[in-house]
């Protein structure tokens, strides 16, 4: 502030001092400090004991206190400096402003909390294991006699199937997706079911001790199609299994490989 402004504030104030503290008085008196919303806080110098209206002597209240909004921009008659003539309370000069609050409250949750760690993501649950398509007609069981061993006692002189070691009553499964071609007895081979397959080639069990399907019907890879045993030219408890590129006799293919090369599983 220049020396001329701080003259002319000096006198202004000498000339106001009195009307102020009347109007104080009043204030005071009546219980309320009125201030205009619109008004800045404002404290006039000098703030000697006395010559303001905080700390004139009439003013004995030491427990209360008054709290004021932040400094506004205005103006001190003879351009005076605002901020000269200016103080902030207390419990106001700690608080954000009103637009920094506002910008406070409207930030994102995020950026209020960064310390605050994310929830995990639930772990994705596994999805089930497809059925397989094709599969062993008998899983786990033991091979007993393979396919294509010479045999003078067999009517093709070799062995036209695979024999899979199971006793009486054990589950026989379909190896794919099939239709039942024939279920029922069939000479040497004893109780029978044919299967055709879904590439045309045909899947044969022999030996049963009963069967579960009937010709004409589907079937699902998996599905249970009868019951092991020794049924026909059997010298005990086994599946004969074949596969045949037509259903007829000695019309075969080596199953195992057959079956392997299509991903079948229980082997």
């Amino acid at each position: 502030m220049t020396t001329s402004a701080r003259h002319a504030a000096k006198s202004w104030l000498t000339t106001h001092r009195t009307v102020a503290l009347w109007t104080g008085a009043l204030a005071i008196g009546s219980g309320a400090l009125l201030v205009p919303g619109t008004a800045a806080a404002q404290t006039v110098h000098p703030t000697t004991p006395g010559s303001s209206l905080f700390t004139a002597a009439a003013y004995t209240d030491e427990n209360a206190s008054v709290e004021v909004t932040r400094p506004g921009t205005y103006e001190l008659p003879h351009s005076a400096s605002a901020q000269a003539a200016v103080s902030v309370a207390d419990n106001l000069a700690q608080s954000p402003a009103p637009a920094e609050a506002e910008a406070h409250d409207s930030a994102p949750a995020a950026d209020r909390s960064e310390a605050r760690a994310e929830a995990p993501a639930p772990a994705a649950q596994p999805e089930p294991a497809p059925a397989p398509s094709w599969t062993s007609p008998a899983p786990g069981a033991r091979i007993s006699n393979p396919y294509g061993g010479k045999n003078a006692s067999y009517a093709a002189g070799y062995h036209t199937g695979t024999d899979f070691a199971v006793s009486t009553g054990t589950p026989l499964l379909a190896v794919a997706d099939a239709t039942v071609v024939s279920a029922g007895p069939d000479g040497a081979y004893g109780n029978e079911v044919v299967l055709k397959l879904p590439d045309g080639k045909f899947a044969e069990y022999a030996h049963l001790s009963s069967i579960g399907v009937k010709a004409g019907q589907t079937v699902k890879a998996g599905q249970q199609i009868g019951k092991a045993g020794s049924t026909g030219n059997s010298t005990g408890p086994h599946l004969h299994f074949e596969i045949r590129s037509a259903n007829r006799y000695a019309a075969v293919i080596d199953p195992l490989a057959y079956l392997k090369g299509h991903g079948a599983v229980g082997f």
